[in-house]
């Protein structure tokens, strides 16, 4: 992408390169960038790993944070990098999304150097989508090279990419997997080159991921994990003796205080946790909990009016909701005075300009041993219930819907009004709980 831009003079050693990404096209861009004389300015979500953050920085890029909205939100890393590519002069957006030279790179090397290493024989790829580069331009020269290879592409639950749309019933579902899956489709994707779409998920892409490390010794990440998952089911429709490629496209680098730390993955729930001598209260599912009915507020609510909200109705936080019931972050009377001192919003401005989108959630199904770990390291948690909603030709979508939010203090409270012998009781082979227990306040 680079080099088109310079060959056709539209970017010049001097120049800023601005660029809204997940972070792996724009650490490369970082890379051509240091070594060609650009300033680099990486736009990136907020919920992207730090190791991702200071690598650019080590590469000397600026960086600029923005909230996990949706892509045409003013506040969505695509947006904010428009803006600065208005603000700042000779700064260019080479836009990942858009240029052909992403595709044209994979067609031109990555699929050529597939059919060099498979000797001309391949008969299945499977990869995921990011922009869409990648599985386009591969998919497009084995499509001319091997008719009868099969293009299988990967698209996470929460990612309205794959076909056909009924495939995309999570819409709403959060996505910890990074580098793939979109709320929008990246122009330079050509889904006509994909023969199957398969919807991939954090829980079975992390372990995968892990399982690659430890038994293949392959330093994969998260989206490497969402493809081999794919491809172990993909690849039972093969004969003996046929090849199927699996695109690998990051590294654990990316991602050491994520998927590779136990305690994260116990605190997300894709870990079950195996401590030995667990407190009589560790598999309390977490609907035991006597929780307080939740505060919600809508996006549009000022940050003036969800302080005087709080504060009369006696909460110390509570999650921000979009009306479909998408929970998009959790606000705080000092997250909004933090941001209206910095001079990052008002007190007039719409509260989701100051919300905290990195927040943890725990279902009603879950322990107390879970709770108590994500509770170790954040101050709360919003409890979520998962429900299925149908519509009228008999189609559903999955939604979270918000229950709780739960403290520390609530959790102490739970475990210290017990007696000896209720505590006895929980901890039976059974399992049992008292009635007065298995209420939940509303």
């Amino acid at each position: 992408m680079v080099e088109d831009a310079e060959r056709a003079g539209i970017i010049k050693p001097g120049d800023t390169l601005i660029e809204p990404t997940s972070g792996n096209t724009g650490i490369g861009l970082a890379l051509v960038a240091a070594v060609k004389g650009y300033h680099c300015i990486i736009v990136l979500p907020e919920k992207m790993s730090m190791e991702k953050v200071d690598i650019l920085r080590a590469l000397g890029s600026e960086i600029v944070r923005t909230p996990g909205t949706k892509f045409d939100s003013p506040e969505s890393n695509v947006s904010v990098a428009r803006r600065l590519r208005y603000e700042i002069p000779n700064s260019h957006i080479l836009d990942q999304y858009r240029n052909p030279g992403n595709p044209m790179a994979h067609y031109d090397t990555t699929a050529e150097e597939i059919l060099e290493q498979c000797e001309g024989k391949v008969h299945m790829v499977v990869g995921g989508a990011g922009t869409g580069g990648t599985i386009t331009g591969i998919g497009r020269k084995l499509k001319e090279k091997c008719p009868e290879c099969k293009i299988v592409g990967v698209d996470p639950e929460g990612s309205i990419v794959a076909l056909p749309s009924e495939l995309n019933t999570a819409e709403d579902a959060t996505m910890e997997v990074e580098g793939i899956g979109h709320d929008f489709i990246p122009t330079v994707l050509d889904r006509s080159v994909v023969d199957l779409w398969c919807k991939s998920n954090d829980e079975d892409s992390f372990l995968m991921a892990r399982r690659l490390i430890r038994e293949e010794g392959l330093l994969c990440g998260g989206s490497s994990g969402s493809a081999m998952s794919i491809a172990v089911k993909a690849a039972r429709n093969l004969t003996e003796g046929q090849r199927c490629v699996v695109i690998l496209p990051d590294s654990v680098r990316n991602y050491m205080s994520k998927f590779l730390n136990d305690r994260w993955m116990s605190k997300n729930g894709f870990l079950k946790n195996v401590q030995e001598h667990k407190p009589w209260w560790w598999n309390v599912k977490v609907q035991k909990l006597k929780l307080l009915a939740p505060l919600l507020l809508v996006p549009e609510v000022n940050c003036q009016k969800a302080i005087e909200i709080l504060k009369e109705k006696g909460y110390a936080q509570a999650p921000v909701v979009a009306e479909s019931g998408h929970i998009l972050g959790m606000v705080t009377p000092s997250d909004i005075l933090s941001s209206v001192l910095a001079g990052n919003a008002q007190f007039s401005d719409p509260v989701i300009k100051v919300i905290n989108d990195q927040f943890s959630k725990i279902s009603l199904g879950d322990n107390l041993g879970n709770l108590s770990n994500i509770l170790e390291n954040d101050h709360f948690a919003i409890v979520v219930h998962d429900q299925l909603q149908y519509i009228g030709d008999g189609s559903y979508a999955k939604k979270q819907m918000v229950f709780g939010v739960v403290t520390a203090l609530d959790l102490l409270n739970f475990i210290t009004r017990k007696d000896k012998g209720q505590q006895q009781k929980v901890a039976s082979p059974r399992g049992s709980i008292t009635s007065d227990e298995s209420e939940i306040s509303h």
